[in-house]
């Protein structure tokens, strides 16, 4: 190895790209998860969530991922109303709830125009969420019902339009008409794909009639008092829901019933089947540095015929010889593992940064153990599966034949 420096360097780099690669995956993948279960955890653990749904005769996951194609492409679920709310809120271990809708408009104020999204949520949205107000008010109950103009700007919203001036009492003009608003949000931080800063909130019967018109909400989220008591309460839950929209088989269900712990099982199985995904795609690389290893390997034991003859002649047994360059092979694939760490390491420990300074995600860097043991063992495998057969090439060698190579 030290006296063909360069060609070993070469062979190295490969397994340095590859596990480096493993590493980034691992740790992308962690993050990834990190940054989506953090989002559902920002709104707490203790709630559970109705949402619409198209009837499909499949099951399971098919089924949903019918549905959400289906209603990608326009299709509307209209079953699900303000009423189903006021039946869920009268189960026992359901202590509030909230529908909501939500859409895109333009706000405007002064020569301001802002492209910005709504949220149309009842006065009860505020106290289940974890949104906190800075300033002014959330609306009430009496604001929703009378379809009052008024909204609540999300932090970021409030300094595109107002910078530092103040903002309450002030009115916007939000799908042609005039709001006052009443209140500001605190900033709550970057949280990725959905970041409520740059949201704003209006009472949902006002969002319904005079913004979208119509007459049914998109989700409910109900908060329950016992936690231990989750799935018993969403089954009550989806009960009510069939007997409120005449559902008699439950294949027919035209909404989805969940608990946080079931969608954050459901997240962490998506983020763990893409970080497969690219794992399978890095380990290409892999397998064409093993390539490269075997076929070093191979001109070394040509290039060592001699060699392997004189030690066969004065001894040396076949199990000599086949791990003496079986021990290179592994040896030249762990060095490029343990700098393949190393680098793989810092590299995400700069995405990570890059994410956060420069897109305020959030993102977590984090490398599981996981990961090390994966590319400690897939450096070992590789030395050993592609450096098998140049060893047992040179193992073979008939001294007499190999001394005469001289």
């Amino acid at each position: 190895m030290r006296a063909n420096k360069v060609r070993t360097g070469l062979t190295v780099l490969g397994m340095v790209i590859g596990i480096a690669a493993v590493i980034v995956v691992f740790s992308a993948g962690e993050g990834i998860r990190g940054l989506i279960l953090g989002q559902v955890e920002s709104f707490g653990t203790n709630f559970i969530q109705a949402e619409v749904r198209l009837p499909s005769s499949k099951q399971g996951t098919a089924k949903d991922m019918q549905s959400g194609q289906a209603m990608a492409m326009g299709v509307q679920v209209t079953t699900m109303t303000l009423e189903d709310k006021k039946k869920i809120d009268q189960l026992p271990n359901v202590t509030g709830s909230y529908a909501g809708i939500q859409g895109q408009t333009q706000v405007a104020y002064g020569s301001e125009l802002r492209k910005v999204y709504f949220l149309g949520v009842n006065a009860s949205f505020y106290g289940i969420d974890n949104g906190e107000i800075a300033s002014g008010r959330f609306f009430d109950d009496s604001e929703d019902k009378t379809l009052a103009q008024v909204v609540v700007l999300g932090s970021n919203v409030k300094q595109k339009l107002f910078g530092d001036t103040e903002a309450l009492g002030k009115s916007i003009r939000l799908h042609k008409s005039k709001y006052q608003i009443v209140g500001v949000m605190k900033k709550r931080g970057g949280s990725g794909m959905m970041n409520m800063d740059d949201w704003i909130f209006i009472p949902v019967e006002t969002a319904q009639k005079k913004i979208l018109g119509i007459n049914y909400v998109y989700y409910i989220l109900a908060k329950v008092a016992d936690l231990d008591r989750a799935e018993d309460t969403a089954e009550d839950i989806r009960a009510v829901l069939r007997t409120q929209h005449d559902i008699t088989d439950p294949a027919k269900d035209d909404f989805r019933v969940s608990t946080v712990a079931e969608l954050m099982s459901i997240l962490g199985t998506i983020t763990g089947a893409i970080t497969l995904l690219l794992l399978a795609i890095v380990s290409i690389s892999l397998v064409v540095g093993g390539f490269g290893i075997m076929n070093i390997m191979y001109v070394a034991v040509t290039e060592r015929t001699a060699e392997i003859g004189l030690r066969k002649a004065v001894g040396a047994k076949y199990r000599d010889i086949l791990e003496q360059f079986l021990i290179e092979a592994v040896m030249v694939t762990l060095i490029g593992g343990v700098i393949g760490i190393l680098i793989g390491v810092g590299l995400s420990a700069l995405l990570s940064w890059m994410a956060n300074h420069y897109l305020n995600l959030g993102w977590k860097f984090a490398v599981p153990l996981k990961a090390f043991i994966v590319s400690i063992g897939f450096s070992a495998a590789v030395g050993l599966v592609f450096g098998v057969y140049p060893a047992r090439k040179a193992a073979k060698l008939d001294p007499i034949e190999a001394l005469r190579a001289e």
